[in-house]
């Protein structure tokens, strides 16, 4: 054996790090089935394990390049998730509205519009949990 970390245990270890430890841990549990563990399994390796901690970007990129892509898809629970990661690798609140207005460009103002209340509320949720300081004046 190598002493490497398995791909499960690398993505587990990435994904808890950008989503945070009680989110995880929620969505591990929740999805145990014989129908559901595979794809969880699949999620956790493929996405987390090989593409995430790949060194090419760091987490901060992929964490804007995948709120973007949340965002053109309108997963608005997703957008919610990887908002919140985006916050924990580093990307200030003001680029999380940038990349909601360069959305808007791109997707449609009633994308960007949706987007703009999703973001807002997972910030000012980690806000209220004491996860994140506001780094705005206003309340976002």
């Amino acid at each position: 054996m190598s002493g490497e970390p398995s791909l499960y245990d690398k993505g587990k270890e990435v994904r808890i790090a950008v989503l945070g430890e009680a989110h995880v841990q929620r969505s591990l549990a929740a999805r145990q089935s014989e129908f559901a563990k595979p794809l969880q399994d699949f999620t956790t390796e493929f996405c987390w394990g090989k593409v995430w901690a790949r060194p090419e970007l760091d987490r901060r990129s992929r964490s804007l390049v995948n709120l973007g892509f949340m965002i053109a898809l309108h997963s608005w629970h997703e957008l919610s998730i990887h908002t919140k990661g985006a916050i924990r690798n580093g990307v200030t609140e003001v680029e999380i509205r940038e990349v909601v207005m360069q959305s808007m460009v791109y997707c449609g103002v009633p994308a960007g519009v949706q987007a703009l209340k999703v973001c807002e509320t997972a910030i000012n949720d980690m806000i209220e949990s004491g996860e994140h300081q506001r780094q705005l004046k206003e309340k976002v």
